[in-house]
């Protein structure tokens, strides 16, 4: 597969001490410039920047079903190698990270079978995390 360009995505987090911790404790990402309002990190080689903006009472998530499951609407993440992924989340698991999705197998037996799982971060942003056996199912119909 050709390498791939990082992507650039900043996120609104109502409280900017928990989102730091939670991005740099578990999930380890190294933390780069910040000031007051918002914090760069490393996100599997992408950057991520968290943003403060006040929390609004009328944000809710959306949910559509995929294979079965709800899932958040919206939502980001990383396509990781197979075993990372595995490691990545045996290491939530750990940590005791709460699953919107726990970890399984999506599309089993079909084109695009992968591997995911969803969680929130403390501000109630979706992650969404996956690999593919065969990284050439990333866009199968």
């Amino acid at each position: 597969m050709q390498q791939i360009s990082p992507f650039h995505i900043a996120i609104p987090v109502h409280n900017l001490k928990e989102c730091r911790e939670f991005y740099g404790q578990i999930l380890n990402c190294k933390e780069g410039r910040s000031s007051e309002l918002w914090v760069d990190f490393n996100l599997f080689g992408h950057q991520l920047v968290i943003h403060y903006k006040p929390k609004s009472a009328s944000e809710k998530l959306h949910h559509n079903p995929v294979d079965g499951h709800d899932v958040p609407v919206p939502h980001y993440g990383v396509v990781l190698p197979w075993e990372e992924f595995e490691n990545f989340a045996d290491n939530l698991k750990q940590k005791k990270v709460q699953f919107v999705i726990e970890p399984y197998i999506r599309f089993k037996g079909q084109p695009g079978e992968q591997a995911t799982m969803f969680f929130l971060d403390p501000a109630g942003n979706a992650l969404e995390f996956k690999a593919f056996k065969n990284i050439g199912q990333l866009f199968a119909k």
